[in-house]
């Protein structure tokens, strides 16, 4: 049983046949890995990177903030300029941006060049993983597409758990420098494992910039994006303040921070997995219950803060919920941007990256209002609910389009 807008989703994804399917998603995940290590990867950093060019901490924070604004201005930017290339072509081009921007980054020598540099490096994030869902859905069978996207995504979701520590463990030990090396050589093994497994696919003869631009014509594109813009900053304005929360509010050593964490990783990667069930189940359904179960988790997180310990599970849960909303918000976009498929696709990572900053921006309101570091999970809870209200509207001028339309039909047929 599907609901009225399951039932009003189109497959646009060309078929293409992998020798070996396997690997070739292998292959995309990989650059999900590398994508997600850097992207984490200077928060654990901070104070060292920060050290390296002669800025402050609060400072050097603006290179966060320039690697989001790459992926928000990249994600729609390289989609419309890709829009009739090879799609295997299109993410080698990707992938080899991405390691010149991070080889950029390692050889940086002033705050101003380091800035340009994570700006670059952002640019292929979400075009990258726009392609990349479009050419694992193509390779899947219809009733695998969602677990074929969500392995996908599972690279940036392991990438919290392993990547990031280890880039992060190089770095103290080594110089922050390597850990962007170290993040070079995982895009030049992503580009190779590209070559090699992920089967050729061509681009589409009719598509083409403006095409492409009817994504935004379309009312179900902008609520999809504005409900992760929205409800997926619930999760950032806890997760930004997680080690001052684990430590100020729970009473617990900053021992536990990397535990929480750690935490926070691996319920993306069981979170990941799971979205990748429901969305075969029903998109749409997995979207609700994603953003609902967020915000409940987030309530639960403001409840047990003060627990220490008890607040771990809560975390865990609070990220599962969250990768079921952003794997089906991608795969959601695929759908509702109808021909314009690449720039729908990767659409999706930049509106998270707004989710990203939104979240932190309103966390650091309340923080600084005096409402102490448990607030933010009260704006989460708001961010969720918001994003779940988006939704509902969503089904509803889905519902009445699809009345509408009836109602026509029946009539030219009178």
């Amino acid at each position: 049983m599907t609901t009225t807008s399951d039932a009003a989703e189109i497959d646009h994804t060309p078929v293409v046949r992998a020798r070996h399917y396997g690997l070739a998603i292998l292959a995309l995940a990989m650059g999900g890995f590398a994508i997600g290590t850097t992207e984490f990867v200077t928060m654990g950093l901070l104070p060292q990177i920060a050290r390296g060019v002669e800025v402050s901490i609060p400072t050097g924070g603006h290179l966060i903030s320039a690697y989001a604004l790459g992926v928000v201005v990249g994600a729609p930017v390289l989609a419309f300029l890709g829009a009739r290339l090879p799609r295997r072509a299109l993410l080698v081009a990707l992938m080899v941006a991405f390691a010149v921007g991070n080889a950029a980054s390692a050889l940086a020598t002033s705050y101003g060049a380091l800035v340009l540099a994570r700006f670059a490096a952002g640019l292929p994030h979400g075009a990258y993983f726009g392609v990349a869902s479009l050419l694992a859905a193509s390779m899947a069978s219809p009733a695998r597409k969602g677990r074929a996207v969500a392995a996908v995504m599972l690279g940036l979701s392991v990438a919290n758990v392993v990547g990031v520590p280890a880039a992060t463990w190089l770095g103290q030990h080594l110089g922050w420098r390597t850990a962007f090396w170290g993040v070079t050589a995982l895009g030049v093994v992503t580009l190779a494992l590209v070559l090699a497994f992920v089967p050729s696919c061509p681009g589409d003869a009719e598509a083409s910039g403006r095409r492409e631009l009817t994504a935004f014509t379309k009312p179900q594109v902008w609520l999809t994006l504005l409900a992760g813009a929205i409800g997926f900053g619930g999760m950032f304005a806890v997760y930004t303040y997680i080690a001052p929360t684990v430590t100020g509010i729970g009473g617990l050593g900053e021992s536990a921070v990397p535990v929480f964490l750690m935490s926070f990783g691996l319920g993306m990667v069981a979170g990941t997995y799971l979205a990748g069930v429901m969305a075969d189940w029903s998109i749409f359904r997995s979207l609700l219950i994603g953003a609902a179960g967020m915000g409940a988790t987030l309530m639960l997180f403001w409840l047990t803060a003060p627990g220490g310990w008890l607040a771990l599970p809560v975390v865990f849960l609070i990220t599962a919920l969250g990768s079921v909303l952003v794997v089906n918000l991608q795969l959601r976009l695929m759908d509702v941007a109808g021909d314009a498929q690449t720039l729908g696709a990767a659409l999706n990572h930049a509106s998270l990256n707004v989710a990203n900053a939104l979240g932190a921006w309103l966390g650091g309101l309340v923080i600084a209002a005096g409402w102490g570091y448990r607030a933010p999970a009260l704006v989460g809870v708001g961010l969720s609910a918001a994003g779940f209200a988006v939704l509902v509207l969503s089904a509803m001028v889905l519902r009445r389009n699809a009345v509408t339309t009836e109602n026509v039909e029946a009539g030219t047929h009178v």
